[in-house]
């Protein structure tokens, strides 16, 4: 048996607790909306995020969800280029894709 278990995560769970990181993320934000989060948030538009929050949002999903090297690039990257804009669905996908 291997010392390293694998956890299966639903993507339900998955978009509850990508939510639950952001909105501690963006908790002492002054945001429109009031900081509303759910799967149509997009992370530049609504949240202003710049590029530090994104690796500071990588760091809290790696630990969040106890996994290191994710391959992220694939998240962020699309043919060479780095994307202008995120939702929090696109998110759910890439890590309910990656979890398993």
């Amino acid at each position: 048996m291997s010392g390293k278990q694998s956890l299966i995560f639903s993507q339900e769970d998955i978009e509850a607790q990508v939510i639950a990181v952001l909105e501690n993320m963006t908790a002492d934000w002054e945001l429109e909306d009031g900081g509303k989060i759910d799967t149509e948030t997009r992370l530049m538009e609504d949240l202003a995020f710049e590029s530090i929050d994104v690796v500071q949002l990588v760091v809290a999903l790696e630990k969040n969800f106890e996994r290191k090297g994710l391959p992220f690039e694939q998240l962020f990257m699309r043919e060479g280029d780095y994307v202008d804009e995120l939702e929090v669905k696109e998110i759910v996908e890439f890590l309910h894709k990656n979890l398993q």
